[in-house]
């Protein structure tokens, strides 16, 4: 977010509301699960990669529900004051934080897509096929057990209603 956008906002946290979604997400994808039988190397940038899937999927159950569009805009703010803070923490530079958002904000709409049209398939070859384009595996991993359990959550957050997901009270 822009500097002068910061400094225009009404006073008050107006992300609050969902501020409990994004921790959720958050939580989930810390899930060693995912790490451990899942696949995705415990990097910094395997860390991402599962915070953008565990996010994708979320934002996908939110893009069905058309009273979760505002609120699904609200949570990827949220990702983007994280993503923000964590650059700036990381020792990124005022001055190029805002390409490097770019290129993260690019990656999540890609993956966006991706898992959109894997989760329509019935089988996970697909699905699998993006996770490997789009998450960083340990060497020899294989992206089939991350694609079951991303169909899972997906199959969980379909059954959710929309007040429990907005107070992130899903499970994966």
């Amino acid at each position: 977010m822009s500097l002068l956008k910061r400094l225009l906002r009404p006073r008050g946290d107006d992300l609050a509301r969902y501020r409990p979604l994004w921790h959720r997400v958050v939580e989930l994808s810390r899930d060693p699960h995912w790490y451990r039988e899942g696949g995705v190397a415990d990097t910094l940038i395997g860390r991402f990669d599962a915070v953008t899937l565990v996010l994708s999927a979320v934002l996908l159950r939110m893009e069905r529900d058309e009273i979760l569009i505002e609120p699904s805009a609200r949570l990827t703010e949220l990702f983007v004051t994280d993503m923000d803070g964590q650059l700036r923490e990381s020792g990124v530079g005022d001055l190029v934080v805002g390409k490097h958002m770019g290129k993260l904000m690019g990656a999540l709409g890609g993956r966006l897509g991706a898992y959109r049209e894997a989760l329509a398939q019935d089988d996970n070859a697909a699905l699998g096929g993006a996770i490997t384009r789009n998450v960083t595996l340990r060497d020899g991993a294989s992206p089939d057990e991350a694609a079951v359990m991303m169909r899972s959550l997906a199959a969980t957050l379909a059954k959710a209603d929309s007040a429990a997901l907005l107070a992130g009270s899903f499970a994966l």
